[in-house]
């Protein structure tokens, strides 16, 4: 990249995978790169790119104690070093509508992408995100919004098995049980899962016909658009596998370009006037050939660093350039390019492996075109080892619990020693 103005810092709300990558793509760039997390042990904070953190855990019931806390950041710990306001990204959907309904409090200090609250709710609702996508003829699943278990099994009476059963609202049921989306293949299943993952108060789950197709048939669009909703920059690529198996995020993915997902995404995004980063992601139909899409982040997404010009220009680097009022770098998508999450990738590649789907030779293969990882960097290791040292804890505790302890002898000790 050519030379930039990088005095103005930047404030990250939740430092998770993609946290971390933001720490290195700005602050490899000369750029003071705050964290705000709710937990110490948070790899990201160990970064050599992270200027300072700060712990903090949002709380959706009590914002307001939130949003004074930042604003006390900026008030004591950063503006007073700097004379200019402040950069906010949020890392998760719940914080960017956070950060846009307190937009007025927040733009003293800080400088954010001009959406309403109402609209980053709107995407990020996976329920009115579809009537978006509908109204303005972008292609989707059918999808049910059941409202109880008479509901469920009314549609499981008019569907086609196997279908996901799915989270409206992701962070909530994964903060309660650990899980966004479920796989089901047929009525029990469905009835099952429904009673144990619904909140009978509150609905927050749909039934979302699962469309035929390997994992690499899942495609991305990762852009950053101005305050006209004019895309700055545009990626595309595809998963190549998930984590957790079919239904999570792509543990490795491709970076390779894709007209009609990137006209239809840019066409959406004007549309709805939306303004910032936008991760995005669709799955291609072979039934009738429909890129139908399946959620709409309205945030920077975890994997954004699959995503790089041959030039080193993300969608992070756009935003800061955009938003700081320097001119755009012309840039081209670097095809090819792999990422990878290292520990997710671990799990589901042997998870791929048991359910038949992935050979040893096949998965060596997969890393060719690796060039970024989400946690390892010769330049910056501490987060890996950070990482390493829990997995090789959770590796160990797995084995000493599904093999070791079943020997007879170790089994016979135990209950001996207990």
């Amino acid at each position: 990249m050519k030379a930039i103005n990088n005095t103005t810092p930047v404030l990250i709300l939740s430092c998770r995978i993609g946290g971390l990558s933001i720490m290195r793509s700005l602050g490899s760039l000369g750029v003071a790169v705050y964290g705000i997390d709710a937990k110490k042990s948070s790899p990201a904070l160990k970064s050599k790119y992270c200027t300072a953190w700060f712990l903090k855990e949002y709380d959706r019931n009590n914002e307001h104690d939130y949003l004074d806390y930042i604003i006390n950041i900026a008030n004591n710990e950063i503006i007073n070093k700097s004379d200019n306001k402040i950069i906010l990204i949020p890392t998760s959907d719940e914080l960017s509508i956070f950060a846009a309904k307190y937009i007025e409090e927040l733009s003293p200090y800080f400088i954010y992408p001009g959406n309403s609250a109402a609209l980053m709710d709107d995407l990020a609702d996976k329920r009115k995100m579809f009537g978006i996508a509908t109204e303005h003829n972008v292609p989707v699943p059918h999808t049910s919004f059941p409202q109880n278990v008479n509901d469920v099994a009314e549609t499981a009476d008019k569907i086609m098995f196997p279908v996901m059963l799915k989270a409206i609202d992701g962070q909530v049921m994964h903060a309660r049980y650990g899980k966004k989306m479920v796989i089901v293949s047929n009525k029990e299943e469905l009835i099952e899962n429904y009673k144990s993952l619904e909140d009978p108060v509150t609905p927050n789950t749909m039934i979302q016909e699962l469309i035929p197709g390997d994992d690499d048939q899942v495609y991305i669009y990762n852009g950053y658009f101005n305050k006209d909703s004019d895309a700055l920059i545009s990626f595309t690529g595809h998963k190549i596998r998930q984590f957790p198996v079919h239904v999570g995020c792509a543990s490795l993915g491709e970076c390779r370009w894709h007209q009609r997902v990137a006209d239809k995404t840019r066409a959406l995004m004007k549309a709805v006037g939306y303004q910032g980063i936008l991760d995005i992601g669709y799955r291609l139909d072979p039934r009738d050939n429909q890129y139908k899409v399946l959620d709409i982040n309205p945030r920077v997404g975890q994997a954004f660093r699959l995503f790089l010009a041959e030039n080193g220009m993300d969608v992070i680097r756009s935003l800061y350039l955009d938003l700081t009022g320097q001119p755009q770098q012309e840039s081209k998508p670097r095809e090819g390019r792999r990422w990878l999450i290292e520990d997710y990738d671990i799990v589901s590649s042997l998870n791929y492996y048991k359910e038949g789907s992935l050979g040893f030779f096949e998965w060596l293969r997969s890393y060719r075109g690796v060039e970024e990882a989400a946690w390892f960097s010769w330049k910056d290791p501490k987060p890996f080892l950070v990482v390493a040292t829990r997995f090789t804890k959770k590796a160990l505790f797995w084995i000493y619990k599904t093999i070791i302890s079943s020997i007879p002898f170790v089994n016979k000790t135990l209950k001996a020693h207990n």
